[in-house]
């Protein structure tokens, strides 16, 4: 019987591009701290966490840079679309992140947001090092690799 999706769960917005700039070490899920009409506005998945990054400053960990449309049906209420949101993490994750952070060339990139299945928003964020350009070249090289082995085993199985 196929698994019947979660109406609650699903992905708002995806950094498709971290993993080809990234090398991603670890990955964890943080909550975020959200206004009522980001809530709202996440809802209708109109969020882009592209050029966003995590940062760890004054013992908290925040979202900079992440982008929340404004919601139309909000008047008085309206929220700023590109404001610091603070990440919620246990402080064990946090220390960890702090160190891992401090120590040569690591960053911490948004992957996805999205809805879990109780509707809560979460993020999943990696600690990540950055790729330099002929280590892009080089997984270009693996996937069109695996791509022509895959045709060829098609074509000859």
């Amino acid at each position: 019987m196929a698994k019947k999706s979660d109406p609650n769960s699903k992905v708002i917005a995806e950094n498709r591009r971290a993993r080809f700039d990234y090398a991603i070490e670890d990955d964890l899920e943080a909550g975020i701290v959200l206004h009522g009409s980001e809530v709202k506005a996440l809802r209708t998945a109109q969020a882009n966490i592209a050029e966003s990054y995590a940062s760890v400053e004054g013992g908290e960990l925040w979202l900079i840079n992440c982008y929340i449309a404004p919601y139309g049906q909000a008047d008085k209420f309206k929220h700023e679309e590109r404001r610091r949101r603070k990440l919620l993490v246990s402080r064990r994750e946090l220390a960890r992140l702090w160190n891992e952070t401090k120590r040569g060339g690591m960053t911490i990139v948004p992957l996805r947001m999205y809805f879990n299945e109780r509707g809560m928003a979460k993020l999943k964020i990696g600690i990540a090092k950055g790729k330099k350009t002929v280590d892009k070249r080089e997984g270009q090289k693996q996937r069109d690799w695996q791509r022509d082995k895959a045709r060829l085993l098609k074509q000859h199985g």
